[in-house]
């Protein structure tokens, strides 16, 4: 996980047209595709909706000379973490079906329902679609240029302080995590060595752990002195140059919110004139 943390700022530094716009511009073009997505109404139009929105979300990755491989690899990553949810919802009773039929029945009274199992399918259409916008995003907008934008945007200065710390000091965690893992190799320690005592195993790593933390603090903890001897205080905040958007951003921004908010609506006219 740590390593795909740096792999993503990797790919955020590399140039292409998608690099190269303001950050600004993909913000509010990755939350515009989410708020569309999420206010489908959970009907089968989903499906038209989605792919449409999937095809535009390749064809902008495409466009930023990025390997496929590594949003494959994000999106499969992202996906057991929620997929779980998403898989028990097959077992579940929503609100938006009245009739349910039984397609398949468990132990404990537990059934699988046609109904639930449409939902589930389209909750997961709705999340591969939303991660891949996200990832499209984080993969080709440096944090700093992020916490820029919102900024830029309106973000509360309170607000970007705080988030501009912990960007700066997760990838200084990220490099203390690596030097104590690479030390642990070095002593051809495995905690998954099944050769070494489960006691001694759990032991080993909950002084790494601890010793994570320790230094974190006291990095924290220098940082903050530094700080305080350069004059920081509550009412401090950093200074941030007004910057315009040029007209082809103003014309891909335009373009690309046209094109989000028509689909659904044509999507639905169409299948509602069907009907």
């Amino acid at each position: 996980m740590i390593e795909e943390l740096f792999q993503i700022e990797k790919d955020a530094y590399k140039d292409s047209i998608i690099h190269r716009l303001d950050a600004r511009v993909k913000i509010v073009l990755c939350f515009a595709a989410i708020i569309a997505l999420v206010a489908v109404p959970y009907s089968t139009m989903i499906y038209t909706v989605g792919v449409l929105f999937f095809i535009f979300v390749a064809a902008l990755w495409l466009c930023t000379n990025l390997p496929v491989k590594n949003f494959v690899q994000r999106i499969i990553a992202i996906v057991p973490l929620w997929g779980i949810i998403i898989l028990f919802q097959i077992f579940l009773k929503n609100k938006y079906y009245t009739e349910y039929h039984v397609i398949y029945s468990l132990p404990l009274g537990i059934s699988v329902y046609a109904e639930s199992v449409e939902f589930a399918f389209i909750l997961f259409v709705k999340f591969i679609v939303c991660i891949s916008f996200i990832i499209l995003l984080s993969s080709t907008t440096k944090m700093q240029d992020l916490l820029d934008g919102g900024r830029r945007m309106g973000l509360p200065a309170e607000f970007a302080l705080a988030l501009g710390m912990m960007i700066r000091y997760l990838f200084v965690f990220g490099y203390m995590y690596r030097k104590i893992k690479q030390t642990l190799e070095t002593r051809c320690f495995d905690p998954f060595d099944r050769r070494l005592s489960y006691r001694y195993r759990l032991r080993q790593l909950g002084y790494t752990i601890g010793t994570m933390f320790i230094r974190s603090y006291e990095q924290g903890e220098r940082v903050f002195v530094s700080m305080l001897c350069r004059g920081y205080g509550k009412h401090m905040h950093l200074f941030l140059k007004k910057k315009d958007l040029t007209g082809t951003e103003w014309g891909f921004l335009a373009t690309s919110l046209a094109f989000i908010i028509a689909t659904p609506m044509c999507v639905w006219i169409t299948q509602f004139s069907l009907f």
